[in-house]
């Protein structure tokens, strides 16, 4: 009991401290956008060229002013964070919200959060590894 306390009162510290509301440098971010992969195509001004098409994830290719980018939904979200985490293994930036994941650049993955939101995770960096 005494743990969880702990972890509800960091979170609620972090939370009034407004950690995790505010991007890199201070801007602000959207509330995370939800709904099906057309609806976010739309709100970043994106026609999705579609890869994938199936019960558990739907996959498009998008590209917008701020350049090119993959959008992909899923039907849960344990199926999402199962791609996450074996697609990170190629590096990328990932833009993550409820059941959808947007792929791409660092700039791009940016100025995506600007409009939809979400929580950014980076992708293993081989860079060390080669020789």
């Amino acid at each position: 009991m005494r743990v969880t306390r702990a972890v509800l009162g960091a979170a609620a510290v972090l939370a009034l401290a407004g950690c995790g509301a505010d991007g890199e440098g201070g801007e602000k971010v959207p509330p995370t956008a939800t709904g099906s992969l057309e609806s976010l195509a739309a709100e970043v001004r994106c026609k999705p060229n579609m890869q994938t098409d199936a019960d558990e994830i739907r996959q498009a290719i998008c590209r917008n002013g701020d350049g090119r980018f993959v959008l992909a939904t899923f039907a849960t979200d344990r199926g999402q964070r199962e791609w996450i985490n074996d697609a990170k293994d190629y590096g990328g930036y990932y833009l993550v919200g409820r059941k959808w994941v947007a792929v791409g650049d660092d700039g791009v993955v940016k100025a995506l959060r600007g409009t939809l939101g979400g929580d950014v995770e980076i992708g293993t960096d081989h860079h060390a590894h080669s020789g």
